[in-house]
């Protein structure tokens, strides 16, 4: 089945007692049992939830994953991955990531003894360096947020599989449209739900997909024991806005690539980060791993001071100044002060991420519209 049929079809199934052809949403928090060790398949829904079940069975599908867990957010879902490790364990990830990623690894995890090296990961060399005896994961974040750096995913797996250590790629900027870590050889891949997956902003969520027994056992092992899962409401919405990814993916991608060489030309911007660029260091590797170059574009103005990025961001109107991205709308942020602002600042300069970089998350309006909207922007600048 080809991918445009999958967000529609894989592991999907008309409803068994009603034929409904969408998945109701089980507003329930318990289930009637037969006798007290005889259930259906569900006893409390905070270890299972039918909906759920329908958003994973989607999820796992799209990714070509034996099973999928589903979270309350990315955040949680990243949460119960890093509970697999222990103290002492140590975990490579990228320089160049999210901030609430690095945040949740430095100030949540580091007390409690798991080590954590945050290194360039677009040289092999630099994580092969940073292996020791202890390293039990490669976090793998590609393209990255907001720098849009390419990993090379096939690579630092093949390394991670000689050294028999785990990888995790964040799928979230790719999406599972674009980007499919699994067949890659990642041993799991994790979204932010809320992100394209969702595409409509009006859904908190998370995932990790996988066909590796092991982690996938610890997986639902924090589902019912710490129990940062997403409601059927939650779940049903995510359902739906799997729905159309594939046509807002399209969309996405054709408006940031106008974008963006709309940019690179613009007699006021300093330089734009965009894999699509045959200049771009990532680009062979994007071509080779990814469907398209998505919908994201980072950049900095000639002025290349904070003043002049947070007033062109004032002025934009359909890009509208928020933190998230993958919606259907145009998003603008300012990282080092938004999604960033919890890396301290010599770690963001030092991993390139300067105070004045913009960040596009780029929708499905019309693209001459939201290029008409950012000229108007620059007029402030």
């Amino acid at each position: 089945m080809k991918f445009n049929s999958k967000v529609i079809h894989a592991g999907q199934a008309p409803e068994e007692t009603s034929g409904a052809v969408m998945p109701p949403i089980f507003q329930t928090s318990t289930y009637a049992q037969e006798a007290p060790d005889v259930n259906k398949g569900y006893d409390y829904a905070r270890v299972g939830n039918p909906t759920r079940t329908a958003l994973e069975k989607m999820i796992a599908g799209l990714e070509g994953a034996d099973n999928c867990a589903c979270f309350a957010s990315g955040c949680a879902a990243m949460d119960a991955i890093i509970k697999m490790f222990r103290p002492g364990d140590h975990i490579i990830a990228s320089n160049d990531l999210y901030g609430g990623t690095y945040r949740l690894f430095t100030q949540v995890f580091e007390p409690f003894g798991i080590r954590f090296t945050f290194t360039d990961m677009t040289s092999i060399e630099n994580v092969r360096d940073a292996i020791n005896e202890e390293t039990k994961l490669f976090w793998i974040e590609t393209p990255t947020n907001p720098l849009l750096n390419i990993v090379d995913i096939k690579a630092l797996t093949d390394l991670a599989k000689a050294k028999k250590i785990l990888t995790v790629v964040d799928n979230t900027f790719a999406s599972s449209y674009l980007q499919r870590p699994l067949e890659l050889g990642a041993d799991a891949v994790m979204h932010s739900t809320t992100k394209y997956l969702g595409g409509h902003s009006d859904v908190i969520g998370g995932a990790v997909a996988t066909s590796n027994k092991e982690i996938m056992d610890n997986l639902l092992f924090q589902v019912k024991t710490t129990g940062g899962v997403p409601g059927p409401m939650d779940s049903y919405l995510t359902l739906r806005g799997i729905k159309t990814l594939a046509v807002r993916m399209e969309r996405t991608c054709e408006n940031a690539r106008k974008i963006a060489h709309h940019l690179k030309n613009h007699p006021k911007v300093k330089n734009v980060r965009y894999p699509g660029f045959e200049d771009h260091p990532g680009h062979e590797i994007a071509k080779k791993q990814m469907k398209d170059f998505g919908g994201m574009v980072s950049f900095t103005l000639k002025t290349d001071d904070i003043e002049s990025a947070h007033t062109f961001m004032k002025n934009t109107k359909l890009f509208t100044l928020a933190e998230s991205l993958g919606g259907v709308e145009s998003l603008i942020s300012h990282p080092a002060t938004m999604t960033h602002g919890s890396i301290p600042a010599e770690v963001r300069r030092k991993a390139g991420l300067n105070d004045s970089l913009i960040r596009l998350s780029v929708g499905i309006e019309d693209g001459d519209d939201l290029i008409e909207d950012l000229e108007k922007a620059f007029k402030s600048v």
